[in-house]
C-alpha cells in the first residue's frame, strides 16, 4: 500500500514526487510509501525545446528534461520508488484504500495525483464522471480536464498539470505538481500549512 501513487512522470508529476521526496525528514512524511508511475511513451515534451523556463538553460530538449528529471529524483529521493513499463487502466476504490489496474498488476494507495496529459480520449476507467473539455486550451484541439477543486478531483484524488486545467506551460506545470505536493503535506501535518525549504548552510 502507497501512501501516495502519482500517475505520470511528466513535469508535473516530478515536480510532484520531488517535493514530496524531500520531506522525508519531517516528522509527518518520514514513514510515508511514495511511488510514481513512469510511462511515458505518449508525454509532449518528448518534442519540445525550451527557451522560455525559469531556470532552465535556453535550448534543452523536453527529451532531455524527461531523462534529467528522473535521475534527479532517484538520485536525491531513492525512496520514491519509480515504476517503468506500466500503463493505468483503471482506478477504483475510496480515499485510503484505492485499486490502480495497471496492464501487469494491481496496486494499492491512499492517495492518487494523476499528472498526465489532457488528450482525448481519456484512458483511465474509473473517473469518467469527472472528464469535462478543457477550459484554457482552444476547442479546436479538443483537450480535456479533469473537474476539481483547487486540484482536488475528490477525496483522496489529486489532479496536476495541464490535466488539471492549467495552460501547457512548462512553469505552470511544474508548480501545480508542487502545489499537490504541499497540499498532500499539509494534510499529514493536520491542516498546518507546509512547505519544503532548503538553505546553505542546514
Amino acid at each position: 500500500m502507497f501512501d501516495v501513487l502519482i500517475i505520470g512522470a511528466g513535469v508535473s508529476g516530478v515536480s510532484c514526487a520531488l517535493v514530496l521526496g524531500s520531506a522525508k525528514h519531517k516528522p509527518f512524511a518520514t514513514e510515508k510509501k511514495l511511488a510514481l508511475i513512469a510511462h511515458q511513451k505518449a508525454s509532449s515534451l518528448q518534442n519540445a525545446i525550451f527557451n522560455n523556463a525559469y531556470g532552465i538553460s535556453a535550448g534543452k530538449l523536453g527529451s532531455e528534461l524527461l531523462d534529467e528529471s528522473l535521475a534527479h529524483l532517484s538520485k536525491s529521493y531513492p525512496h520514491v520508488q519509480q515504476i517503468s513499463g506500466e500503463k493505468v487502466l483503471a482506478i477504483s476504490g475510496e480515499e485510503g484504500n484505492f485499486n490502480i489496474t495497471t496492464t501487469k498488476a494491481i496496486r494499492k494507495a491512499k492517495i492518487i495525483v494523476i499528472a498526465i496529459g489532457a488528450g482525448n480520449p481519456f484512458t483511465i476507467e474509473g473517473l469518467e464522471e469527472f472528464i469535462e473539455p478543457h477550459q484554457k486550451i482552444s476547442a479546436l484541439k479538443n483537450r480535456i480536464q479533469l473537474q476539481n477543486t483547487d486540484h482536488l478531483v475528490s477525496e483522496g484524488i489529486y489532479v496536476a498539470g495541464v490535466l488539471a486545467g492549467h495552460r501547457s506551460q512548462l512553469s505552470i506545470a511544474a508548480g501545480s505538481g508542487a502545489a499537490v505536493a504541499t497540499d498532500i503535506l499539509t494534510l499529514w501535518n493536520h491542516g498546518n500549512h507546509t512547505m519544503v525549504h532548503d538553505a546553505i548552510g542546514k
